[in-house]
């Protein structure tokens, strides 16, 4: 399937998706009070409800889905493992870090901004010393194991900040946020996450070409005038951005980055530059979907959407390695 066409057909499940979003709830609306919402006019709890909940909850499932989806084909690509996640370079771990910190301070009560500053100050904080622990010219491996030293140190301050919490409800704060959700959610944190995401993704589109290269080996890349140094920090910092800056909005959603690259990479011939864009956009189409799920599902409370994607994603990653494992048996 040519990749133009696989972006085109996932664009348009996106579209549906996004309408899907804006329609149901607790509260049915049809296309009408939508619309007429969406430009300020109607009922004014209709207005309410589509501005200030459903709309800023779908947009920010794009860019969550879309950042994931998208640093885990590119990851995949420049490690050259199927089983590479955005999480192994640390920065996930490191933005949940930064988060925990602001909610145990009590910052994000006093300055509403603080927990997505703080959570993207760590991350970047987290990907430099990544930089530097690995070096100029580190290897793959090298990069691998410094990434999870990286989050294994993040998890830890982690957990050092959760048993040292001053109270229980600051604790409980934590821990949902940790587990991620769109809930409750505004345009505000939209637009701070949206540049980072822009920036990060520009980044990581550039280096398409560069990763189908890296296919031949890193060896054979170099020899067709391939910089794996620029490759690697293309990559690295433009994950590091644009994970950084949805972790930091939308708390912890594992697997996205996993099991989005793997079901389409069969569609594109494996090319790892035409996994790039079907990627991003089947990420946001796997979160807005499993969003969706979260909300109607019958519950005494809405699950977390965290929860469900390690649900679905935690199985399929057992079933990728035992099919790996097979394969070389």
């Amino acid at each position: 399937m040519r990749p133009a066409f696989l972006s085109a057909l996932l664009g348009a499940i996106l579209s549906l998706l996004v309408l899907a979003s804006l329609h149901l709830g607790a509260a049915a609306l049809d296309s009408a009070d939508i619309l007429a919402a969406l430009v300020g006019q109607g009922d004014p709890r209709m207005v309410t409800i589509v501005q200030e909940i459903r709309l800023p909850r779908a947009l920010l499932g794009i860019l969550v889905g879309c950042a994931l989806g998208l640093s885990g084909a590119a990851l995949q690509g420049l490690l050259r493992n199927p089983l590479a996640d955005p999480g192994i370079i640390g920065t996930s771990a490191s933005a949940g870090f930064g988060a925990v910190v602001a909610l145990y301070f009590g910052w994000a009560l006093v300055f509403p901004w603080a927990l997505p500053l703080s959570a993207m100050t760590c991350a970047a904080g987290g990907t430099l010393l990544l930089l530097a622990v690995a070096g100029r010219d580190s290897g793959t491996l090298t990069l691998i194991l410094s990434g999870i030293a990286i989050s294994s140190l993040a998890v830890a301050l982690t957990s050092l900040a959760m048993n040292l919490s001053p109270n229980p409800f600051a604790l409980s704060e934590i821990v949902l946020w940790l587990l991620g959700s769109l809930k409750d959610r505004s345009l505000d944190d939209v637009v701070l996450s949206a540049p980072f995401v822009l920036g990060g993704g520009v980044l990581m589109m550039a280096a398409g070409r560069g990763l189908d290269v890296l296919t031949l080996g890193e060896e054979a890349a170099a020899s067709l005038g391939v910089s794996l140094r620029r490759l690697r920090l293309q990559v690295v910092i433009g994950g590091a951005l644009a994970v950084g800056a949805v972790v930091a909005a939308a708390g912890s959603v594992g697997f996205v980055g996993l099991v989005v690259p793997h079901l389409l990479r069969p569609w594109v011939r494996h090319r790892p530059s035409a996994l790039l864009l079907p990627s991003a956009l089947g990420g946001a189409i796997l979160v807005l979907a499993a969003d969706l799920a979260v909300r109607l599902i019958p519950a005494r409370s809405e699950l977390m959407l965290g929860v469900l994607t390690s649900l679905v994603g935690a199985p399929f990653f057992l079933a990728l390695i035992l099919k790996m494992r097979w394969s070389r048996s």
